[in-house]
This record gives C-alpha cells, sequence and structure tokens, in this order.
C-alpha cells in the first residue's frame, strides 16, 4: 500500500470504523485497565500474579481482563490449571506512551507560564 493509498483510506472512516474505535478507547478509559496492561508490559502474568501486582480483586480483575481480552488488548493461553496473560503486541501500550507524553508537555508548558509570573 503507497503512503497515498493509506492516506486516502484515512480520510474514509466509516460510522462503523468510528464505532469500533470508540469502543476501543472505552476499553482503555479504565484506570484499572491501564494499570493491568503496564503489570503486563513485563511480560505474561497468571491472574494471581497480577492481583499482587495491580491490588485488584480477582473477581474485578477478571472482568477487566476479560474486557481487554474482548478489545484484542491482551492475549491467554492456559498451561494447566493456570491462565497466563500478555500483551496482545508491542505496540498496545504506544497509545498510553503518546498520551503519557502529550500531558509531561502540557505541565511543562503550564509550569513555564507560571514561572513567568
Amino acid at each position: 500500500m503507497t503512503s497515498r493509498s493509506r492516506t486516502s483510506a484515512k480520510r474514509q472512516q466509516t460510522p462503523e470504523l468510528l464505532a469500533l474505535v470508540a469502543t476501543r478507547f472505552r476499553a482503555l478509559a479504565e484506570p484499572a485497565r491501564l494499570a493491568i496492561l503496564h503489570a503486563l508490559s513485563g511480560g505474561e502474568r497468571t491472574v494471581t500474579e497480577l492481583v499482587e501486582t495491580t491490588g485488584l480483586g480477582q473477581g474485578n480483575l477478571s472482568k477487566h481482563l476479560q474486557q481487554l481480552y474482548a478489545g484484542g488488548f491482551v492475549g491467554r493461553r492456559r498451561e494447566g490449571l493456570f491462565v497466563y496473560y500478555a500483551l496482545a503486541d508491542k505496540d498496545v501500550l504506544a497509545l498510553c506512551e503518546i498520551m503519557c507524553s502529550r500531558i509531561e508537555n502540557d505541565i511543562d508548558a503550564s509550569a513555564k507560564i507560571v514561572a513567568a509570573r
């Protein structure tokens, strides 16, 4: 696909596509889910390990994991009695990193304005 055809494809955002994107963003709009994703950034973890890392109760954690799995943010595999969760791919946390950088830039800009007073 050429860069021109990619640009054209970006302009043709259908209501159905935008609804799917909004659904994905809603999955990331919960701080507990972001904590789970960051806990998985170091590699796959069992539910028990995630309970310890995040401080969430097992039932609450399982609910959030199901939503992250349904949204394609995490994958899972079963090994004996354990289910292991991992980030679906290396780009899952890219939106978080973009937003964190944006927030840091906004804070820096605000600090400069306040310091100039």
